[in-house]
Parts: structure tokens; C-alpha cells; sequence
């Protein structure tokens, strides 16, 4: 069983900074496509960065443009989101995933990790 643990959540005044960090269990990370997603307390979700395996392809939604960088560590097993100038609608709990190569669908969550960003 494949498993996901994100960290580095916490409470951080606007404009400051965070990184997350997602370690996935097995040998098949390298293979994975990742992606870091949020749901707000309005239980609005949405996908904030997402990673192709070989990492050469990037998407970040438009409110974080500029804001966030998604990176991996193959080495380390080690998914990361930096996120810069944080904003108070950034407050959610984070979530990461992985998709197998091939597949449609995202094949394993972590538990997720809580932002709170305060004004």
C-alpha cells in the first residue's frame, strides 16, 4: 500500500512564507505524477499545482501563480510546495496525491496538512 504524508502545515501571518512536504511511501515515486491540492473551510477544493512524472510539466492554478513553486525529490521520495507571500485565502488543509503512469484518475491521498493564514 502506497502511502502519502504531507507536513509543514501551520500558522503563518500574510505575506510570510511555508513549505509543505509530501513523502510517498515505496520505490515508484520517480514514476508518479504528483499534485498538491487544497480544500478551503468553505469545503471548496481545488488543485493548486500539479507535476508530471519527469517533472518537465508544470500547471499552477492562477491564484497561485507566482506565489507557489511545486518541486520533487526523486532521491528523497520527497514531493514539496513552497508557498511565498501567502495570502488569508490560502487558509486550507493541503493535500497531496500521486497518479500512476497510464491512469486516468489520482491513486493515492494523504491525510492532508492544515494552513491557516492570518491577515
Amino acid at each position: 500500500q502506497v502511502q502519502l504524508v504531507e507536513s509543514g502545515g501551520g500558522l503563518v501571518q500574510a505575506g510570510g512564507s511555508l513549505r509543505l512536504s509530501c513523502t510517498v511511501s515505496g520505490r515508484a515515486f520517480s514514476s508518479y505524477g504528483m499534485g498538491w491540492f487544497r480544500l478551503t473551510p468553505d469545503k471548496e477544493r481545488e488543485t493548486v499545482a500539479r507535476m508530471s512524472w519527469t517533472g518537465g510539466s508544470v500547471v499552477y492554478a492562477d491564484s497561485v501563480k507566482g506565489r507557489f513553486t511545486i518541486s520533487r525529490d526523486n532521491a528523497k521520495n520527497t514531493l514539496y510546495l513552497q508557498m511565498d507571500n501567502l495570502l488569508p485565502e490560502d487558509t486550507a488543509r493541503y493535500y497531496c496525491a500521486a497518479v500512476r503512469l497510464g491512469q486516468g484518475g489520482w491513486d493515492y491521498w494523504g491525510q492532508g496538512t492544515l494552513v491557516t493564514v492570518s491577515s
